[in-house]
């Protein structure tokens, strides 16, 4: 399954790109099993993805929990917490 995964404020900063499509493997099916699989990846992605409880996402422009499915989502969002101001 092909999944556009859009970055935002300094989780793009370290990843160096604004989104990607990728293919993750079958066995991840969760936003949490997504932000593992791109920890594992190395460089920018192991230090964007540090710390998953400091990161929200968006599946589909839904914002969810790290629990949410992401089988047959084709967009996830992931970014820091938003502050306001």
């Amino acid at each position: 399954m092909s999944l556009t995964i859009l970055y935002f404020a300094w989780v793009r900063e370290r990843i160096g790109q604004p989104e990607e499509v990728v293919t993750p493997p079958a066995e991840v099916v969760t936003v949490a099993d997504l932000i593992g699989w791109l920890a594992k990846r190395g460089g920018g992605y192991a230090e964007a993805m540090a710390e998953p409880e400091r990161l929200r996402a968006a599946v589909d422009q839904n914002f969810v929990g790290t629990d949410a499915s992401i089988v047959g989502a084709r967009e996830v969002a992931i970014f820091p917490p938003v502050t306001g101001g």
